[in-house]
């Protein structure tokens, strides 16, 4: 919603094509919402070609919202280019962002620090496994469609629940696309990002940013408060990944400073918009806008974020603060104050108030469907 927020802000018309959420789509800068099969179905690409002929999208530029949407269209890129615009590396390049095996091998390659991470060829084997608890469990790449995928991350603290998780996730997606990774301690505030537009293998623009408060508060799988902070260790670590491949496009780098040798390690590269996406905008750095620059071969003036910044997904942040404040984390006032930073909302916007207005009833919604009633 961000990224359509930010290029119709600068006139340009934007189709939101979709399986999953319809928020995005009452945001009065998405011209149209279309229904499609979705990235695992085998008609996907034929339906996105016959939609450039019959729609007349020939010739849009063709942005992949999510992990499984990257994967297919950087794997038919060369098809989905004779009808799209499209500023994505081809999956021979970004399968080392993307598969976290990969990943991890050539950041090891490149002297990039990652956490301890294991890789077992069936359940049997990790019964004689030399692990250190608590571990979480991870698919070794995003966007599947199944409940392992959907979750992102489970934490194991002990060899029962390791070998239940473990278990369950090989029936699911097999023993050799599951990820097994030391939990790093700490919470949101030692977790950074890197934020950046490249092109060509260079970036356009880039910002880093350290992650305030998340959802859970202990390893979230989504940001609740992140905040615009200059960290360069992160900056010269992505730099060295992306330009491994030669990347192009929109990508948001995820680190964790790790407390036990003060090292910071790679945790994940989403080449894709991301949950805060509209913090880069409020930073002084339009990523969405520049996007469209490249798209259209217009030079892109570099610009320096502005620090202190801060984007915050109020409904899940309020939660967040909840917990930390029943540990004694943080107190009410030390979180108003933290509030002040903020200059962009997830889901609410003055010029574009509706998404925000509809977001609390539907995440209240998916709280009880999802997490009382299952």
């Amino acid at each position: 919603m961000a990224f359509a927020r930010s290029l119709g802000a600068c006139g340009i018309p934007v189709i939101y094509v979709t399986d999953d959420t319809p928020l995005p789509g009452w945001s009065r800068f998405v011209r149209e919402t279309v229904r499609w099969p979705g990235p695992h179905d085998e008609q996907a690409v034929p339906f996105l070609l016959d939609a450039a002929k019959r729609r007349g999208w020939h010739g849009y530029l063709l942005v992949a919202g999510g992990d499984a949407e990257v994967r297919l269209v950087s794997e038919h890129r060369a098809r989905l280019a004779a009808a799209y615009s499209i500023i994505l590396p081809d999956w021979q390049a970004l399968s080392w962002l993307c598969e976290k095996p990969l990943l991890y091998k050539r950041a090891a390659e490149l002297g990039v620090r990652t956490p301890s991470t294991h890789a077992f060829g069936s359940a049997e084997a990790i019964a004689s496994a030399d692990v250190r608890f608590p571990v979480v469990l991870k698919p070794n790449m995003g966007g599947g469609n199944n409940a392992f995928a959907k979750a992102k991350v489970i934490r194991a603290d002990d060899m029962r629940s390791f070998q239940l998780a473990f278990r369950d996730a090989c029936a699911q997606i097999g023993a050799q696309n599951v990820v097994v990774q030391e939990l790093i301690p700490g919470g949101g505030e030692s977790q950074f990002s890197y934020a950046a537009l490249w092109n060509e293998g260079k970036p356009v623009a880039e910002l880093t940013a350290r992650r305030s408060r998340q959802y859970p508060v202990d390893f979230g799988y989504t940001s609740t408060c992140v905040e615009v902070l200059d960290e360069p260790e992160a900056a010269e670590a992505a730099r060295t990944m992306l330009a491994s491949v030669g990347f192009s496009g929109l990508v948001e780098v995820e680190f964790k400073r790790d407390g036990r040798d003060g090292a910071l390690k790679l945790l994940d590269v989403n080449p894709r918009p991301w949950s805060w996406f509209g913090l880069c905008r409020a930073a002084g750095i339009d990523l969405g806008a520049m996007l469209w620059d490249v798209s259209q071969k217009r030079p892109v003036r570099p610009a320096a974020a502005r620090q202190g910044v801060a984007w915050v997904y109020l409904v899940r942040d309020v939660v967040a603060a909840i917990a930390l404040m029943r540990r004694g984390d943080i107190g009410a006032a030390a979180y108003m104050r933290s509030l002040r930073k903020a200059r962009s909302w997830a889901t609410f916007a003055l010029d574009d108030p509706l998404p925000g207005l509809i977001d609390i009833p539907l995440t209240v919604w998916r709280v009880l469907t999802r997490r009382i009633l299952g």
